[in-house]
């Protein structure tokens, strides 16, 4: 293990190496595409009708946008429903709680230590943690953590009372206002003792974004909402995106998100304003389409994108296979295969707000789709079932003359906060 000699070094290092790279990656404001784009056109009208589909569920609302970079004329916006249970149409350009993409940024700060040489990814996770946070016999590595392939257990299925998504009765009780300390969320996980030898499977578990986030502040010496905000959100310019956990606001113009109660009959809750402690460096991140789109497509460039090395989003992207059919997850990153090929970002679902947000490899068409109401899974369905027409467009007629759809995405293993 690591002395706390060599622990001081490193975290005096990072600080030192982070304001190098930070002047880096502050000139970065977008990622330059190909003149055309290279992609199918989207299929609007299959977007239209998966979106139609999340709202008959139970959604308010839902929108998509399709964007491909270096030609704007491809872009394409489809919103559906309403923002509120006021009437106020759905708005695309809105502020929303983006759930599990947090992981993706967490995962971005974790690989830009790990360049500066400050983290090892093949070394033991409690390394880079305050001493005591994990048993000094486990010894699942931080690339392991980053696969959730670390067989930690999920502290989330506690606080919602079972696995999966959460109930009604469960958010007001320990979700909206308790502000917990995420050395506490791991303590809760770690009661529950290693549940799986690390690297031998896949388990999905936010704890492990959790353990990430606390090593970004050990070895950085700095809060995570610093770190994050210094190293992400104002050299790419994100003006709508935040992490201001424990407030329970959201600022500006954003979209309201509910809850589907656990009595069917009994209307929506308004989930919007609640604190995000319990899921941190997880989910708790506030951002819009926009924002997201520039984050992702900044990322999947790269080298040229400033935020990480051509290496390491090669290491990002060597996704290992996961029990749901045609998804893989590399270091932060979920892969999907979709008809014409396969891409690349996550997804999140929090109370109130569901969000897939994927791009291809090369980052020249991103996509963004929304609907603010989760608890819910033919509302993710729905939302998922936007990925094949937005990146395949439509499918080749059948003898019928009928377009013929593409296999929808199976389910993937996302619950309340992922």
């Amino acid at each position: 293990m690591v002395s706390m000699v060599r622990t001081r070094c490193v975290r005096s290092v990072a600080v030192a190496v982070s304001s190098v790279a930070l002047a880096a990656v502050g000139t970065v404001h977008a990622v330059a595409g190909p003149a055309r784009s290279a992609h199918p056109a989207p299929d609007v009208a299959g977007v239209r009708k998966a979106l139609e589909g999340a709202v008959a569920a139970g959604a308010p609302g839902a929108f998509a946008v399709v964007r491909d970079h270096g030609d704007p004329e491809a872009a394409r916006t489809v919103t559906i429903g309403k923002a509120d249970l006021d009437g106020t149409p759905m708005n695309a350009d809105w502020r929303f709680r983006v759930g599990s993409n947090t992981k993706t940024f967490t995962s971005v700060l974790v690989l830009r230590l790990a360049e500066q040489g400050s983290v090892d990814l093949d070394g033991p996770m409690r390394d880079y943690l305050p001493a005591g946070t994990l048993p000094e016999d486990w010894n699942m590595t931080v690339r392991q953590v980053l696969q959730h392939r670390a067989g930690i257990y999920d502290h989330t299925d506690d606080l919602l009372e079972q696995p999966g998504e959460e109930t009604t009765s469960a958010f007001e009780k320990r979700i909206r206002t308790t502000v917990y300390e995420p050395a506490g969320l791991v303590a809760m996980s770690v009661k529950h003792g290693q549940q799986y030898t690390p690297g031998t499977r896949y388990a999905y578990s936010n704890t492990d974004f959790v353990l990430l986030g606390m090593a970004v502040e050990h070895v950085t010496g700095r809060p995570y909402a610093e770190v994050l905000r210094e190293q992400i959100i104002e050299p790419l310019r994100l003006r709508h995106t935040s992490f201001v956990v424990p407030d329970k606001a959201i600022a500006g113009r954003h979209v309201t998100g509910y809850l589907t109660n656990d009595d069917r009959a009994k209307p929506l809750l308004d989930a919007t304003e609640q604190n995000g402690s319990w899921i941190w460096s997880a989910g708790a991140v506030i951002s819009s389409a926009a924002d997201m789109d520039r984050f992702l497509t900044a990322l999947l460039g790269g080298s040229s994108g400033g935020l990480v090395s051509d290496a390491s989003l090669e290491q990002m992207t060597d996704a290992v296979p996961t029990p749901t059919a045609g998804t893989a997850y590399g270091l932060g990153l979920r892969e999907l295969s979709l008809s014409c090929g396969k891409v690349y970002g996550h997804s999140g679902v929090v109370q109130g707000f569901q969000t897939q947000v994927y791009g291809t490899r090369d980052g020249t068409r991103t996509v963004v789709a929304f609907a603010n109401a989760s608890n819910n899974d033919v509302v993710r369905q729905g939302l998922m079932n936007t990925l094949e027409p937005a990146f395949c467009g439509a499918r080749p007629t059948g003898p019928s003359g009928k377009t013929r759809a593409g296999a929808p995405l199976a389910p993937l293993d996302e619950d309340a906060g992922m």
